[in-house]
Formats: structure tokens, sequence, C-alpha cells
């Protein structure tokens, strides 16, 4: 299989999401709270023209758990 950085963003992509829902279903256990509580970052950059505004606004939960899938998955891409 050709390794290309597509296949690598789709992989990191994957992994993130994995981990961020093991952390989801993880999250009543008190003990593994360390692993499961996001830190959340956003960003909204917007800009108005008065003919055409523009406004985005992204936000980015990560854990413990999904950073550990996002490095699962780099490995795993490398072992392809």
């Amino acid at each position: 299989m050709k390794k290309n950085g597509w296949i690598l963003a789709l992989f990191i992509l994957l992994g993130l999401v994995a981990g961020a829902l093991v952390a989801q279903w993880l999250e009543p256990v008190q003990g593994l709270s360390f692993l499961t509580k996001p830190i959340v970052t956003s960003w909204s950059p917007a800009f108005d023209l008065y003919v055409i505004r523009f406004s985005l606004q992204l936000d980015l939960q990560l854990s413990l758990l999904s950073i550990v899938g996002a490095a699962a998955a780099i490995w795993l891409y490398r072992r392809m």
C-alpha cells in the first residue's frame, strides 16, 4: 500500500475520534478522570467587509485518551 499524507491524516483523525469515544464511555469512572477530562480550546476568526461577512468557529476538545488514540493511529500507519 502506498503511503501518503492523506492516509496519515485520516488515520490521525480516526484515532482522535476513537480516543474521544473511549473517553466518553469511561467518563462515569471516577478513577480515570485524568484520562477523560478534556482540554477545551476555541478559535473563531471573522471579518466583515460590508459586502461579505465571514465567520468560522472551531472548537477542539482534547483528552489524554484522544492523544493516545492519535499516537496509536500513527503507530499503526507506520506498521503498514
